[in-house]
C-alpha cells in the first residue's frame, strides 16, 4: 500500500469543497489516514514548494497559500500517488478532463483547489513535513475486502 499527501488549498477551503475532495478519494476506495486543518507558515510553504523557488510565480504562490487555512490529508491505498494525480487533474484546469477535481471545480492555474503528491518519494517527504508527529496506519477490513482483490 502506498500513501499520498493531498492538500485542499485556501480556495477549496473558502469555497466549501473540502468535503467533495475528501468524498471523491474515499469513494474511489482510498483510506483516510490523517486530516488536519492547518494555517501554514511561510517557512513550511517555502519548503513544500522548494522545487518552484526559481519560478517567477513563486512569491505570489506562497502569498496565496498564506491567505487562509489549508486541509492537509494523507490517503493510503494501491497506487495512491498515481491515481491521486489522475483524480486531481492537470495543474492547468483548462487541460484537466471533466470528472477530475480541477476539471470540475477550477478555472485558472493560480486557484486550482488541490495539491496531490507527484511521486512516492515526494509523498513521504510531504507527509513528514505536514504531519511531523507522524501518521497512524491502520487497516480497514471493509476496504480490503470490497475494494481490492
Amino acid at each position: 500500500m502506498e500513501r499520498t499527501y493531498v492538500m485542499c488549498k485556501p480556495d477549496a477551503v473558502q469555497r466549501g469543497l473540502v468535503g467533495e475532495i475528501l468524498k471523491r478519494f474515499e469513494q474511489r476506495g482510498f483510506q483516510l489516514l490523517a486530516l488536519e486543518l492547518q494555517h501554514p507558515t511561510r517557512e513550511r510553504l517555502e519548503e513544500h514548494y522548494g522545487d518552484l523557488k526559481s519560478k517567477p510565480f513563486f512569491p505570489a504562490l506562497v502569498e496565496y497559500m498564506l491567505s487562509g487555512p489549508v486541509v492537509a490529508m494523507v490517503f493510503g491505498g494501491i497506487n495512491a500517488v498515481k491515481m491521486g494525480r489522475v483524480m486531481v487533474g492537470e495543474t492547468n484546469p483548462l487541460a484537466s478532463t471533466p470528472g477530475s477535481l480541477r476539471g470540475d471545480f477550477s478555472m485558472v492555474v493560480g486557484r486550482n483547489i488541490v495539491h496531490a503528491s507527484d511521486a512516492v518519494e515526494s509523498a513521504e517527504k510531504e507527509i513528514a513535513l505536514w504531519f511531523p508527529n507522524g501518521v497512524k496506519n491502520y487497516t480497514n477490513p471493509i476496504i480490503q475486502q470490497f475494494v481490492y482483490e
